[in-house]
C-alpha cells in the first residue's frame, strides 16, 4: 500500500512512519510534504497512493483546502490534535480520524479498514466511501392522533404545518397527525432533494405540489394535494429555489 504524508512537525512525522513500519510492513511511504501547497503540488505531478495521511493544521493552512476545488479520488486518514474539525474531514471522505499523540493500535486499524476497502472494492473504493457518508435522512416519522400514535414512511408525507408550535403532518391520503419534531428539525432531518421549506410555516414534499400559479410581486401561490386550508404563498426570495427544486 503507497502512503503519502502530509504533517508539518518533523519529528511527529517520524513517529508516524515509524509506527507504520511497526504495525505496517506492507505499507511504503512514497512521499511527505509539510504545507498544503507541497501537497497539492505532489499531488498534481505524481500517481495516485493508495493512502493520504494527513495531518488537518499544515504550516500554510488546512490539508481540508486539499478538497475544496480539485477532486481527490483517494481515501483519507486524519490526524490533528483537536476535534473541532470530525465533520469537515469526513464530509472529504476520510476513512478515519485520529487525534494526536495517535495511538498505534488507533493507527493499525485504520489502515486495516483502507486496506480492506481497497481490496473489497478496488477502483470502486471511493464511491464506496461516498455512499457510505452519505447523509442518512430520515425515513420514518411517528405521528400522533387523539391519543394513538402511528408510524409512517416519509414518502407517505405530503406535507408538514407548524401551528401553535405543533407540526401538524398531512399524508398522501389525507391522514392528519401531530409530530412532536419541530418543523426546523424535520427540515434538516428529510432529503432536500424531496422536501422544500416553503415558508416559515410549511415543509412539503414534491408529490404534493400539483401545480402554482404566479401571486404578484415575483410570488407564487401553490396548490398542494392533499388541498391545504388556506393560501400557500411562496416568497419572491424562496420563488426561483422553489421551482429550481421543483425542476430537477
Amino acid at each position: 500500500m503507497k502512503v503519502f504524508i502530509a504533517e508539518d512537525e518533523p519529528p511527529a512525522r517520524e513517529r508516524l512512519i515509524q509506527a507504520l513500519s511497526r504495525i505496517a510492513p506492507q505499507v511504503r511511504v512514497v512521499g511527505h510534504a509539510d504545507s498544503v501547497k507541497a501537497t497539492a503540488d505532489w499531488l498534481a505531478t505524481h500517481p495516485p497512493p493508495d493512502l493520504l495521511l494527513l495531518d488537518i493544521q499544515l504550516s500554510d493552512g488546512l490539508s481540508l483546502e486539499l478538497f475544496e476545488n480539485r477532486e481527490l479520488v483517494v481515501p483519507v486518514i486524519f490526524t490533528t490534535a483537536y476535534d473541532q474539525f470530525a465533520i469537515d474531514a469526513f464530509r472529504a471522505l476520510a476513512v478515519d480520524y485520529l487525534l494526536k499523540p495517535i495511538d498505534e493500535a488507533a493507527l493499525a486499524r485504520a489502515i486495516e479498514k483502507a486496506e480492506k476497502l481497497r481490496r473489497g472494492f478496488g477502483s470502486d473504493v471511493m464511491a464506496v466511501l461516498s455512499q457510505l457518508q452519505r447523509p442518512r435522512w430520515r425515513q420514518r416519522l411517528l405521528g400522533r392522533k387523539a391519543s394513538a400514535f402511528h408510524s409512517f414512511e416519509v414518502g407517505e408525507l405530503a406535507y408538514v404545518v407548524s401551528l401553535d408550535k405543533l407540526s401538524h403532518a398531512v399524508l398522501h391520503d389525507g391522514s392528519r397527525l401531530l409530530v412532536e419534531t419541530p418543523l426546523a428539525e424535520l427540515e434538516t432531518q428529510l432529503d432536500p432533494s424531496q422536501f422544500f421549506r416553503a415558508n416559515r410555516q410549511t415543509l412539503l414534499a414534491a408529490r404534493a405540489v400539483a401545480g402554482f400559479a404566479p401571486a404578484g410581486k415575483g410570488r407564487l401561490k401553490l396548490q398542494l394535494r392533499p388541498a391545504l386550508a388556506g393560501d400557500l404563498v411562496v416568497s419572491q426570495e424562496r420563488a426561483a429555489a422553489f421551482k429550481a427544486w421543483l425542476d430537477r
